[in-house]
């Protein structure tokens, strides 16, 4: 599949499109109605081009379908669901089937294999194993292809450092922020000499050329970029192989396309938004998704001799969504949550940064309503966590909050800067 001629693999990308959009048209009452809108049947798909007649799906359509509503197949045969944050307290739901799962676990170890993973080698999987995509996803594809899957989960870093070092541990999969950190306190510590890693896999969040060069000098190892997202199984989408020269996206499973802002293909080497139709899924295929992540495709061959297309790495967003510490987090959700509390006013600012060597850090400064202040710092203390605790239900991450008087937060002109990203990535 890696090495195929493009023509076999464009034969094989239309027999699963027409496939998909049959099992969309057929079983999804959302694509069904979209496409009788348009004027469109699967009978009219005859070409890979005939993709651009069908409709666009976003994430607010996952969330007006939620939970099942885009399921392709009877719940008895989705075996596991996976979701991620969306826009409001209801998370998007993604589902599998068996073979979707097989499918994953294939995309992973294929992954893996390519950056030169072996059955020799002792992974460490640092992340979530709950309704997130990473942990579950990834030690599939680690025992698919035959290595130690070592599911540390998240959290203790000391812990995390001990077992790398009394497991010898040589495969390191988490997010970059939090590699950065374990670094920094295996540095701290004076062992990172006693490590044995020689792979990183890094993903969830943006990270830049320069955390990637600080992480291969401070563990001594080659560190790769992972792309996914949970509508389109979850990581293994795309991924660096050796020259670490942009994401091969796996062209047999995923159709791409790069649109601009109205909705029409970018020029050749033009940044746009990512739109993705998944080719192989059974549970809930997507047609035309829009990932709102922008990139564009690198056009040349690649060393590796793949005929897969990379990605670049991946430029921002085209909506304004968030990720802290491999989290979605809109600011939508935060001014819902703080409009249902009485005493918050109408401004708000979120502040996220990182810490040199650390971990995102979400704050947001809140302005009160003057009755607000009833001269008791314990009213304010008890309000701050209220709020602090409402929003950790929310958005499945902490942030602090920094409550403010009333005209604390700069006025503008246009419209309010509601986000200040002080990241470097």
């Amino acid at each position: 599949m890696e090495l195929m001629e493009r023509s076999e693999l464009e034969e094989l990308q239309l027999r699963r499109l027409k496939d998909t959009v049959g099992r969309a048209y057929n079983s999804v009452p959302f694509y069904h109605q979209q496409m009788k809108a348009l004027g469109i049947d699967p009978s009219q798909i005859n070409s890979l081009q005939d993709l651009q007649r069908l409709p666009t799906t976003r994430k607010a359509d996952l969330r007006e379908n939620y939970p099942f509503g885009l399921f392709a197949t009877p719940p008895d045969e989705v075996v596991r669901v996976h979701a991620s944050s969306g826009t409001t307290g209801k998370p998007t739901v993604v589902g599998y089937t068996r073979k979707d799962i097989e499918t994953w676990s294939d995309l992973m170890a294929r992954d893996f294999v390519m950056v030169g993973v072996t059955k020799q080698d002792i992974f460490q999987n640092a992340v979530n194993y709950g309704f997130f995509t990473g942990g579950l996803g990834v030690h599939y594809g680690i025992e698919r292809m035959g290595a130690m899957a070592v599911p540390s989960g998240v959290g203790n870093t000391e812990r995390q450092l001990e077992i790398m070092m009394d497991f010898g541990v040589t495969v390191l999969h988490c997010t970059p922020s939090y590699a950065l950190y374990l670094a920094e306190t295996a540095q701290a510590k004076g062992i990172i000499d006693k490590l044995k890693l020689r792979i990183g896999c890094f993903g969830a969040e943006p990270w830049s050329d320069e955390a990637r060069s600080e992480l291969e000098t401070s563990f001594g190892i080659k560190a790769y970029d992972s792309y996914g997202l949970s509508e389109m199984f979850g990581p293994g989408v795309a991924f660096e192989c050796t020259e670490q020269d942009g994401l091969h996206i796996w062209e047999d499973h995923f159709l791409v396309e790069i649109l601009d802002s109205e909705g029409q293909p970018c020029a050749p080497g033009e940044a746009g938004e990512l739109v993705l139709t998944s080719l192989t899924k059974e549970a809930m295929p997507l047609i035309r998704y829009r990932t709102g992540d922008v990139t564009y495709v690198l056009e040349d061959g690649c060393n590796c001799g793949r005929v897969s297309r990379r990605l670049h790495r991946f430029l921002g967003r085209a909506d304004d969504m968030l990720v802290v510490r491999g989290i979605n987090v809109f600011p939508s959700q935060i001014e819902d949550v703080l409009l249902s509390i009485p005493e918050i006013g109408d401004y708000f600012q979120v502040i996220v940064d990182r810490k040199r060597h650390g971990l995102d850090e979400l704050s947001i400064q809140v302005e009160l309503k003057d009755e607000a202040f009833t001269g008791e710092l314990a009213d304010l203390s008890k309000l701050q966590k209220r709020v602090e605790d409402r929003l950790k239900s929310v958005l499945n991450v902490r942030s602090k909050i920094e409550l403010l008087e009333k005209g604390s937060i700069p006025r503008t002109a246009g419209k309010s800067k509601k986000v200040v990203d002080r990241r470097q990535i």
